[in-house]
């Protein structure tokens, strides 16, 4: 897709045209355009914040995730939480754990137990 192309897409997607959102969120997942994603995501599209935490999960992104989960977001501090296990990153469990989030508590108490 050219420039101009993805330009028209993005007008008539902010001009309200669901198939250009749908477009233009398949084309960003497709290419694993964080920022398209997030500037989607962060204007309200469900399904783009869906791909975009499933995108920077599979990436290891720690920041976007808690970018996400600190607007409230639950998938993505659910995503955040398995990511800090992988990474062994108590860190970042504490701070969940610190902020009420009893699943990273617990995840928390079990790895400090082993």
């Amino acid at each position: 897709m050219t420039e101009p192309e993805l330009s028209a897409l993005r007008e008539r997607a902010e001009h309200g045209d669901a198939s250009a959102t749908d477009e233009l969120i398949e084309l960003a997942t497709e290419l694993g355009d964080v920022n398209e994603l997030r500037r989607l995501a962060d204007a309200g599209n469900a399904t783009a914040t869906d791909e975009l935490i499933q995108l920077v999960a599979e990436q290891g992104d720690l920041r976007e995730l808690r970018r996400l989960s600190d607007r409230g977001n639950t998938t993505a501090t659910d995503q955040l939480i398995e990511l800090a296990i992988e990474q062994d990153n108590m860190d970042e469990l504490r701070r969940l754990a610190d902020q009420g989030n009893t699943t990273a508590a617990e995840q928390l108490a079990e790895l400090t137990a082993e």
